[in-house]
């Protein structure tokens, strides 16, 4: 479960990593919202959590650009502002949980907990063009028929997926790679100049008739659309 702490107390930083990092979370901080936006453009995250008084760019801002490229990736604001005013402008900015500092961990770790419940039940099937997938079995099928699909080819088709309509980089990818256990016997080794190239041709040919398209975006990485009629 990867999660991003947008988070200006280096203290208070630095304790929630390491709890959150004890409670099986991968964890990325950001001191501040420049970095945040940064981290949330270069990797996927699974989960946010988010303080309004962030320097450089706040909270908000940050939040709402967010919700601009990933309408789904959870939120929770953790923040020291607790009026009723600032809890409607977070929420109503795209965040799906509150949480006033002061605060006990455990219960931050029930509300993360049940942000990701409820985004995995979403998240259980998808369609776009002719293409559906059921995530819980790792079915994929076009037009019907089920796709064959190999540990990293399921990987990357996931990824793209779950982003569409939003660049993804040879870095979400190979990343997504690392965390895929039992990669295929005779794959190419993720640091291979052209390992991603090779995977995204054999998806493309077996999508031929979904409807979709994976779309290289030269210097930037590729991006999974629906085929316009």
């Amino acid at each position: 479960m990867n999660l991003l702490l947008a988070e200006d107390d280096a203290i208070l930083a630095d304790a929630l990593c390491d709890q959150m990092r004890a409670c099986g979370f991968a964890v990325e901080h950001a001191p501040n919202g420049a970095v945040a936006q940064y981290l949330l453009a270069k990797q996927v995250f699974d989960i946010v959590v988010l303080d309004l008084g962030l320097p450089m760019v706040d909270g908000l801002t940050v939040l709402k650009q967010l919700r601009l490229s990933n309408p789904s990736l959870p939120v929770l604001i953790l923040t020291a502002l607790d009026s009723l005013d600032d809890r409607v402008a977070g929420l109503n900015a795209g965040a799906d949980d509150y949480l006033t500092k002061p605060f006990d961990f455990p219960e931050l770790e029930a509300r993360l907990r049940a942000l990701l419940r409820r985004s995995r039940s979403h998240k259980a099937s998808s369609d776009l063009g002719q293409l559906s997938v059921q995530r819980d079995t790792r079915c994929a099928l076009v037009c019907g028929e089920m796709l064959e699909l190999s540990p990293r080819e399921w990987a990357l088709l996931d990824l793209l997926l779950t982003h569409h309509g939003r660049v993804i980089t040879k870095e979400e990818i190979n990343q997504a790679w690392a965390g895929e256990r039992g990669a295929e016997r005779g794959a190419e080794p993720l640091a291979a100049t052209n390992a991603v190239e090779v995977y995204i041709h054999r998806l493309r040919r077996k999508l031929e008739g979904a409807e979709v398209a994976i779309r290289t975006v030269r210097g930037l990485g590729y991006l999974l659309e629906a085929e316009r009629p």
